[in-house]
């Protein structure tokens, strides 16, 4: 039998090294185009990553991939990016509101094109010892970004009728009218409630629960106030829940001064507050969540009619988070 050279065989005349078509490469966007229940969003892909993980989870509960999946389809447009829409179940208020603090703040600690910001006036902070904030610089990031405490509430609530009512379901277990407008009156009692601890102070004073004490105490040192109210409240359309959120800047202890007589602003530093500051950093892209039950009676006659006591339960969630922008 003849011997087959090595320059003639089919396997070594395959190259190894097969050239990448780059075109086929996913691109990564720089823009993504949002639809939240109608409304339209043009995000940059930094903004969207700068999220809390809280919210990239409801915005996204199946994941989010950055970069173009149908490259093989596309003709190299500049515009294509516009045409990707991603469908969002997220309301659109909710989400401008995040958008509008986030950027106020970052545009505040960083400064923009016409004011310098606060990082300016305390890069000088940078040099301190290390005793000052711990083992290294490195290992504080409050000193070099922009940290907002992030405080969501998803609250489903259950409402019990009286049984000598009209308020009832037919066999198939769907609602008359009377009871949908006792589950309305109920969310609306519900909605008007606005401050941020008095659920949870309530639960406090009947459960004598020393541990939630100490979140209030601790997140009403780092930036809350006692008699705060959600920044933003709204009921989920065709359900029994109500969504909240509240964001607030941390307290870092690093105070920025007037300006004195040489128009400098001097910036002195808490180091109680900034220890308190450090304990929150536990919940940086961590969120913690906790659940608990709030049973109250409410009536919900209108003045002059007969009282409609009406036993409502509510089922809260809330999740604590630390962002840095």
């Amino acid at each position: 039998m003849a011997a087959v050279s090595i320059s003639s065989s089919p396997i070594t005349q395959v190259s190894q090294h097969a050239p990448v078509n780059t075109s086929l490469q996913p691109q990564l966007l720089t823009r993504l185009l949002l639809d939240l229940r109608g409304r339209r969003f043009s995000v940059d892909r930094e903004t969207i990553m700068n999220l809390p993980e809280s919210v990239l989870l409801c915005l996204f509960p199946n994941g989010l991939v950055l970069s173009r999946q149908s490259q093989a389809f596309s003709d190299g447009g500049d515009n294509e990016e516009d045409d990707e829409v991603y469908g969002v179940d997220f309301d659109p208020e909710c989400f401008a509101y995040v958008l509008d603090f986030f950027r106020n703040a970052s545009d505040t600690f960083y400064g923009t094109n016409t004011s310098p910001g606060l990082f300016a006036a305390q890069q000088h902070l940078l040099d301190g010892s290390p005793s000052d904030f711990g083992p290294s610089v490195s290992q504080n990031p409050l000193l070099t970004k922009q940290a907002i405490i992030v405080l969501r509430e998803e609250l489903e609530y259950f409402a019990i009728p009286p049984k000598e009512g009209k308020a009832l379901t037919d066999e198939h277990g769907t609602a008359n009218q009377a009871l949908l407008d006792i589950k309305h009156k109920c969310g609306q009692n519900v909605m008007e409630k606005r401050n941020i601890f008095t659920a949870l102070q309530r639960n406090v004073h009947k459960e004598n629960n020393i541990a939630e004490q100490h979140l209030i105490d601790m997140l009403c040192m780092s930036g809350f106030n006692r008699d705060d109210e959600w920044g933003f409240r709204a009921m989920e359309p065709s359900r029994c829940c109500i969504s909240s959120i509240a964001l607030v800047l941390l307290k870092t202890g690093i105070v920025h001064h007037p300006p004195g007589q040489n128009s400098e602003r001097p910036v002195t530093i808490d180091y109680n507050q900034m220890a308190t500051a450090q304990k929150l950093l536990l919940f940086w892209r961590k969120p913690a969540r906790k659940c608990w039950w709030d049973g109250l009676e409410v009536d919900l006659a209108v003045p002059g009619e007969p009282p409609i006591p009406v036993k409502l339960w509510a089922r809260r969630v809330w999740t604590l988070e630390l962002s840095l922008v």
